[in-house]
């Protein structure tokens, strides 16, 4: 299917691994789909957004708030109470060994015929991912746009990406008319 992607759909994809990894989650979610359609404001569908005022800082700060960063968060609470993890880390590794700290090497996932270190998407965002060709197909376009992937987030309808979107007060009925008459 991702033959089918724009360039800049490709590079939507990727940056939403990206942006899952900057938060330090382990799966890759309709709203890291969302901060990565707005991470790059020039793009028509990315406009109409930020032009209703929703822009890349403010899904960042609406995801922080509602679920906040991944595994390693809980080195930046111990630092509040004067728990310097990298000098426990330290201490022990002088006592024990360098490594002690670390658990079993995981055997990476395997997928088909290859290994992939990325994080795997939602069963939401792969919905998203399927309904952004559904909507190419609908509205007779050859290729997926960064468009079609933001109506697949609506159109999925229960992710926190168009979760976020409507609490900001945007209507998602009127958002998705409005990407329907943009033109790739």
């Amino acid at each position: 299917m991702f033959e089918r992607f724009t360039a800049a759909a490709r590079q939507v994809v990727v940056q939403a691994q990206a942006e899952a990894a900057e938060f330090r989650h382990g799966y890759i979610g309709t709203e890291h789909l969302l901060l990565a359609v707005l991470a790059d404001p020039a793009d028509p569908a990315a406009a109409l957004l930020v032009a209703k005022g929703l822009d890349h800082d403010a899904v960042r700060a609406e995801v922080t708030r509602l679920i906040g960063p991944g595994e390693g968060h809980d080195a930046a609470v111990l630092a509040t109470i004067g728990v310097d993890l990298d000098a426990v880390r330290e201490a022990v590794e002088a006592e024990f060994g360098v490594g002690a700290l670390d658990g079993p090497k995981e055997e990476p996932r395997r997928r088909g015929w290859f290994k992939s270190d990325h994080s795997p998407f939602t069963p939401r965002s792969k919905k998203v991912l399927e309904l952004s060709l559904r909507e190419a197909v609908r509205l007779g376009d050859k290729q997926i746009a960064v468009r079609h992937l933001l109506l697949g987030v609506l159109r999925e309808g229960g992710g926190l990406g168009v979760k976020v979107i409507a609490d900001r007060g945007i209507d998602p009925a009127g958002l998705r008319q409005e990407l329907e008459a943009l033109s790739d």
